[in-house]
Parts: structure tokens; C-alpha cells; sequence
């Protein structure tokens, strides 16, 4: 099932790569494990740093449920979330998250600091981290080989 559902969120970082975006992708599951929510990252699209996947994909959810508490549901995302998000997560009262690949840089559920599981919070989110990670972070690492690469292109060409 945590496959099933972390190849929903990967269609949509697909979308986020389609655009140019990091591709980052989010999907929200009610307990009967339909999407109430999806979202992918369009920080460069709409030129707004906090339109991460998961935060576009919690206010879908919202809207859906017309509740600003999901306790009832899961996260499901494609990387590990950062400070931002997973403040937004503990706010939303999200049950449980789901994801991908590990943060190194950012990550704030587990990797550099565990904001989601922190007993001094009001709230704690189960945690399920590495689903599919080997899939998700091939995905990031395209995108960032790209990137750096069109970078050097444009170095060497005067642009």
C-alpha cells in the first residue's frame, strides 16, 4: 500500500519536474485511503518559497475536508519535509507521514532534526521515512544533474 500510495505522489513531482521545478510531489489520504489533497512544488512557477508540494497539498485537503485538521489522514510525499512544512503538518494535526527520500540539507523529520515526533510539541505525526527512496531520490538527482548542467553550459558560453 505505502508503494501505491508513494506513486501517486511521484506522478505528481513528475509534474513539478515538467515544469522545471524541483521535483517534489505530495498527496493527502483520507482513512478510507482516497486523495483529498495533492500538491507539487511550484516555488519557481508562482515565485512564492513557500509553494513546497506539501504545503499545496495540505491547503487542497483543507479545502476538501473543509477542516483545517487532518488527523485522520496521510501524508505522503516524495522527500523528506523541511522546517516549513513540517511545522505545517504539526498545525494541520496530519496522523501520519509518508516519504520518500531523506533530507540532508532540509529535512526536519528525522535527518537533521525531528520536528514531527518531538514530545515537547502539542502534536507528534507518525513517521514512515524511505518508501521507494531509491526511485525518488533517482528523480531529485536528474533534475539536480540538469540543472547543473545547463549552469556550466551557460558559464562556458557567456551567457
Amino acid at each position: 500500500m505505502l508503494e501505491r500510495w508513494m506513486s501517486l505522489a511521484l506522478r505528481e513531482a513528475e509534474k513539478a519536474l515538467e515544469k522545471n521545478e524541483v521535483p517534489v510531489g505530495a498527496v493527502i489520504l483520507d482513512s478510507n485511503g482516497s486523495i483529498v489533497g495533492r500538491g507539487f512544488n511550484q516555488t519557481e512557477t508562482l515565485s512564492d518559497a513557500t509553494a513546497h508540494a506539501e504545503m499545496i497539498a495540505l491547503t487542497a485537503a483543507m479545502a476538501t475536508l473543509e477542516s483545517k485538521y487532518l488527523q485522520d489522514c496521510t501524508l505522503v510525499v516524495t522527500l523528506e519535509p523541511c522546517p516549513m512544512c513540517a511545522g505545517a503538518i504539526l498545525l494541520a494535526k496530519v496522523g501520519r507521514v509518508v516519504f520518500g527520500s531523506y533530507d540532508a540539507k532540509m529535512g526536519a523529520a528525522g535527518t537533521l532534526f525531528n520536528l514531527l515526533d518531538n514530545p515537547k510539541l502539542n502534536h507528534r505525526a507518525e513517521l514512515i521515512g524511505g518508501v521507494m527512496e531509491s526511485k525518488t531520490t533517482a528523480l531529485l538527482k536528474e533534475f539536480f544533474a540538469k540543472a547543473r548542467y545547463e549552469q556550466r553550459h551557460q558559464r562556458e558560453n557567456g551567457r
